[in-house]
């Protein structure tokens, strides 16, 4: 199965770093954020991707255009022009990079790679800027359980503020980074190429009228995801991440 990443957002809200990079290129340990996404996939075996990009996507292929030469030890003959890699540390990935417009919605970045799916075959699809330990395994056989066009992994991440408890004028307890009480959309779908009949165009949202639509039809499963999943919107959340990576202590490092 094919795994598509959606790339190509401006990142906003982490113009901090995003001003000088694409989002999913942001790096958490040295290394961006996206490989960390594919590194989970991988993982369970899957290595075939498809990546839409969008805004300064021509960074992100240029990293992995360069990819063997950023990660492995190399050495350098300048008199003959020539570059020996003394150990090939490379992922065994197959990468579909796909120009799908700067501005274009994230429904509108699926319709543009369809040509590039398989019309009888599922897909993974998920966001370049959330990580979690999600078991790809589990949610692909909750998938084929279900009999649906298309699975989304739900989440309950921690509240981004810590929580009190009071008796009086007196503080009794402390819960930091509380369980947040609804589950939200953690992006690890699994998909029917079929949903894509349902995307207009470059300005549909697939978190609106695509998937409210679907799932009218009763065509959208949820698979419910306990564990950790965070996203990186904001620099407050890449610090996070970095923190986590940096400690030895990232839930999402599963291989």
């Amino acid at each position: 199965m094919k795994v598509v990443i959606l790339a190509g957002g401006l990142g906003t809200r982490l113009s901090e770093e995003t001003d000088l990079r694409p989002k999913p290129m942001v790096s958490i340990g040295n290394m961006p954020i996206l490989w960390h996404i594919m590194k989970i996939y991988s993982t369970f075996g899957l290595n075939d991707f498809i990546i839409c990009l969008g805004y300064k996507g021509y960074m992100i292929k240029e990293y992995f255009a360069n990819y063997a030469l950023h990660v492995s030890e190399i050495s350098i003959d300048l008199e003959k022009q020539k570059i020996d890699f003394l150990e090939n540390m490379a992922e065994p990935w197959r990468i579909t990079l796909v120009d799908t417009g700067a501005n274009t919605m994230t429904g509108g970045r699926l319709k543009r790679i369809r040509k590039y799916l398989k019309e009888d075959e599922n897909f993974h699809m998920t966001y370049g800027d959330g990580v979690g330990n999600v078991n790809i395994r589990e949610l692909m056989r909750f998938h084929e359980q279900q009999n649906t066009l298309a699975t989304m992994t739900a989440t309950r991440p921690a509240g981004r503020f810590g929580m009190i408890k009071t008796e009086g004028d007196l503080v009794t307890s402390f819960q930091e980074k509380p369980e947040g009480e609804g589950w939200i959309n953690g992006g690890f779908f699994i998909l029917s190429p079929k949903v894509l009949d349902y995307v207009a165009g470059d300005d549909t949202m697939w978190e609106r009228e695509p998937l409210e639509t679907l799932s009218r039809l009763h065509q959208v499963s949820v698979y419910r995801h306990e564990g950790f999943w965070e996203p990186m919107d904001t620099l407050r959340d890449k610090n996070h991440l970095e923190s986590l990576w940096n400690g030895g202590k990232a839930p999402w490092k599963i291989w």
